[in-house]
C-alpha cells in the first residue's frame, strides 16, 4: 500500500493497525504463564501493551481533532 499522504490519512492507517498489534501482543503475553521464569519477557510484553493502547487513544484523539477542525465552522 501506498504511504498515506497527510496527517490524516496516516492515521488512519495507524488507528487501523494498532488494534491487530495490540491483540498479537497480549496473545503473546497470556501464552507466558505468570510464573514463569521469563519474567522479563512478561513485562516488556505487558509494557508494549500499554504503550499500544495509550498511542491508540492519541491517535483516535488527534483524529477527532482534525475531523472537527474539517467541519465547517470548526474549532468553535
Amino acid at each position: 500500500m501506498p504511504a498515506p499522504t497527510n496527517e490524516r490519512q496516516s492515521l488512519e492507517q495507524e488507528l487501523a493497525e494498532l488494534p491487530s498489534q495490540i491483540a498479537v501482543h497480549l496473545g503473546e503475553l497470556t501464552e507466558i504463564p505468570e510464573a514463569s521464569k521469563d519474567r522479563a519477557h512478561r513485562e516488556w510484553l505487558a509494557w508494549q501493551v500499554r504503550n499500544l493502547e495509550k498511542r491508540l487513544a492519541e491517535v483516535k484523539a488527534r483524529l477527532a481533532m482534525i475531523n472537527r477542525a474539517a467541519r465547517p465552522g470548526g474549532w468553535v
